[in-house]
């Protein structure tokens, strides 16, 4: 008996698949489920192992042809005040309830139940199914997937990826990258403070500086009112350091990121982050081994398919909805 999209979907959202846990198990899944229906497979795993990509192909061996794509963790749950077991779907009204129904267990849940459909076609063009790993921690998982199926010799026309976008057809959204600062100072009790070098005080000022430029950027641009935020973000999200109240602090630790616009450079942007990190440090007092060091941790680049494309015209068609969006989020 053929299963359901909403039965599909329940067994997809009782994986765990936080991004911090192992997605091995849904791999596992979807790998036998098509298994089952003669459909080999291929997996590209994480340097560590215990992450996993999957692909694979239906239809002609040919250049061409669509990648329908979709990443199968999702984001934590702890905290957060759910009413029902965020592992288990629950029917509430007209609505299904689970982590990860939207972002993108729906998808591939859709996606899964079409594959009969697809193999009782006589496919002109090949059908490609890709399955990543780390979406939601940066992306880590998109780029290996990608290099492999392109060393394989694939060559499509366009991607789909399932995103929740309320089915309207998003054809750019803002680049986004990620770092990490370390501030080093030189510890002393706080007695001592202007014998010492207070980390935490120094990451403060790269803070002011990162929020200084965040506003330059909401003030001039560029702009881009097309998306819902029409400008490049910039945003400190964690700040550690400090051991008590009584020491000058030695290292604080800040984590931070940019959202650019399509069209804007990102190489810019890193060396516009550096020399504010080289700026501080130069005014560090001369205490030894001082300064702030900058760590780009993940990220992927802005998206802007043209209008004018026939991937757009061929979504546009499927979907019957008028127009096309642009978001602030990134995805691969």
């Amino acid at each position: 008996m053929a299963v359901t999209t909403t039965e599909m979907l329940a067994r997809l959202v009782a994986f765990d698949t936080t991004s911090s846990l192992s997605n091995l198990p849904i791999i596992d899944f979807i790998e036998s489920y098509l298994s089952e229906r003669g459909i080999e497979s291929r997996r590209v795993y994480s340097p560590e192992g215990d992450k996993a990509n999957l692909w694979a192909t239906l239809g002609p061996a040919e250049p061409g042809g669509v990648v329908v794509s979709s990443h199968t963790d999702c984001v934590p749950v702890e905290g957060q005040p759910w009413t029902t077991d965020p592992f288990t779907l629950t029917e509430q009204g007209d609505r299904l309830v689970g982590r990860g129904t939207s972002d993108m267990k729906g998808f591939i849940a859709s996606t899964l139940v079409a594959i009969d459909g697809w193999l009782a076609e006589d496919l002109a063009q090949p059908i490609h199914l890709a399955f990543s790993h780390d979406e939601e921690t940066g992306g880590s998982g998109a780029r290996p997937l990608v290099a492999d199926m392109a060393a394989a010799g694939l060559r499509p026309e366009y991607t789909i990826v399932g995103e929740p976008s309320s089915m309207q057809v998003v054809t750019a959204h803002k680049g986004i990258e990620t770092f990490e600062a370390t501030v080093t100072g030189t510890e002393a009790h706080s007695s001592l403070a202007p014998q010492a070098v207070n980390a935490v005080e120094y990451a403060a000022r790269f803070v002011t500086a990162l929020s200084d430029l965040a506003r330059e950027k909401q003030e001039h641009g560029p702009f881009d009112h097309d998306f819902d935020l029409p400008h490049t973000t910039v945003h400190t999200g964690i700040i550690r350091g400090g051991t008590a109240l009584n020491i000058v602090p030695r290292n604080c630790e800040i984590e931070f990121e940019y959202r650019i616009m399509p069209g804007e450079s990102v190489e810019e942007m890193r060396a516009e982050f550096h020399r504010i990190a080289d700026a501080l440090t130069a005014q560090m007092p001369d205490l030894g081994d001082v300064g702030i060091v900058l760590r780009d941790r993940s990220g992927f680049p802005p998206l802007d398919t043209p209008d004018d494309s026939p991937a757009v015209a061929r979504a546009l068609s499927l979907t019957r909805v008028a127009g096309t969006g642009k978001v602030a989020y990134g995805t691969e």
